[in-house]
């Protein structure tokens, strides 16, 4: 369940919209495993079908704006991955790039998992993630020298 909350979280905002994909995804599973053609991917079709979901509810609710969102209880979010700034950095990639930081980096997945849940080419997600790496390290450096500035 930590696993299916934190590719949500990498995709939504509102811990409402979370829930919905989530409970979505798995009455989608109940409905479908028997489709399901081999048990070994199992975690990545259940991954495929939540980031649909997600995308799926992030489309019908992007012009909400939830105003509960916007106070500063929002930045206690305690995730055992990394701290927040991190987290922040990377919900602020392209969505092509965040996916795959999120499946590669938080989720475990191997480059040819995200391929067949992404449906692209083993390639083009080595060629994102180094994207995502590359843009990453630019914005921790910048980060890093303006707190430096700020410091003295």
């Amino acid at each position: 369940m930590n696993s299916m909350y934190r590719v949500a979280f990498g995709i939504l905002k509102s811990d409402e919209e979370i829930s919905d994909a989530i409970s979505n995804t798995i009455v989608i599973i109940f409905e479908k495993i028997h489709t399901l053609r081999n048990e070994e991917f199992f975690k990545t079709w259940l991954t495929r079908i939540l980031i649909n979901e997600c995308y799926k509810i992030y489309k019908q609710n992007k012009k909400i704006i939830y105003l509960e969102n916007c106070n500063e209880g929002t930045l206690s979010y305690n995730d055992t991955y990394g701290d927040f700034e991190i987290r922040n950095i990377v919900n602020k990639l392209d969505k092509d790039l965040k996916e795959v930081v999120i499946l590669y980096y938080f989720e475990d997945f191997s480059i040819k998992q995200i391929s067949k849940v992404l449906k692209i080419p083993e390639g083009t997600v080595k060629s994102r993630l180094s994207r995502a790496r590359s843009t990453l390290e630019k914005k921790l450096l910048k980060d890093n020298w303006e707190r430096r500035d700020l410091n003295g």
